[in-house]
């Protein structure tokens, strides 16, 4: 999930590609209570470019007991700076490559070195033609990997037969992780044709799999399709209907990778 705002405490970066209206923590706490969940990971979002204040206070302001963050940082970065991110709950570092704004697809290998020395994880948010073409350098990469967005592919360009669908499933049999989320759907709630895709992803690695709303829903065009995040929780229910395969998703996965 993502925090935006105040923007009078948190400017927006000036090279970002949106304008998100304001979606602070207590909106984000009301949903969590309303749909049953109690953990969390603050995604850094590309609105903010580097400047990663409002998703490390958001932590702090949700607890560390039950939030973690994935930042946003360049090749410039030392490792004295992301320790005292990590002290703050910081346990990955994202590339954005949709939404533009972030940090450029050829500093990679060069942070990935560095987060291997701290035991974080890279996560990489890419357009489906870009994951076939990064599969090699994804799957020589020292650190873990967290494939966002279902390999940015949705579900009326092909779905599990997308060539980029089929670069994450071979990435996630070696050994790299993916996150589940329900609006890769062209067809809308409650999100019936993503469901091959999420099954695929969860045959091919059912202890690397995590799920994330994307609250609150900023890529999305208008108001009218923001998502009933009730709604998308079901649908994992319909994507892994056993509970061993659920606890696994929600609770298992998740607290190996963000070290809850």
């Amino acid at each position: 999930m993502h925090i935006f705002g105040p923007h009078d405490r948190y400017p927006l970066s000036p090279g970002r590609g949106y304008t998100p209206p304001e979606a602070g923590i207590a909106l984000y706490r009301e949903m969590l209570s309303t749909i049953g969940l109690e953990r969390t990971v603050v995604v850094q979002p590309s609105v903010y470019g580097t400047d990663n204040r409002v998703t490390l206070d958001a932590v702090e302001a949700l607890g560390r007991g039950r939030a973690r963050a994935v930042v946003v940082v360049d090749e410039s970065v030392d490792l004295p700076t992301l320790r005292a991110m990590g002290e703050r709950g910081a346990r990955g570092v994202r590339f954005n490559a949709v939404s533009g704004n972030g940090t450029p697809l050829e500093q990679l290998e060069a942070l990935a070195d560095k987060l291997t020395t701290l035991g974080w994880h890279l996560q990489l948010y890419a357009h489906a033609p870009e994951m076939v073409a990064l599969e090699p350098v994804l799957a020589r990469l020292p650190c873990p990997v967290v494939i966002d967005h279902m390999g940015g592919v949705q579900a009326a360009e092909g779905g599990v037969e997308n060539p980029g669908f089929r670069a994450l499933i071979r990435l996630l049999e070696r050994g790299t992780w993916a996150k589940l989320c329900g609006y890769r759907s062209s067809a809308g709630a409650p999100y019936g044709d993503v469901a091959a895709m999420a099954r695929a992803m969860i045959a091919a690695a059912p202890d690397r799999c995590v799920w994330g709303t994307d609250w609150p829903h900023p890529s999305l065009a208008s108001p009218d399709e923001v998502p009933d995040d009730g709604v998308l929780l079901d649908a994992l229910g319909t994507w892994a209907p056993r509970e061993a395969q659920r606890q696994a998703i929600l609770v298992d996965n998740p607290a190996r990778l963000y070290g809850f």
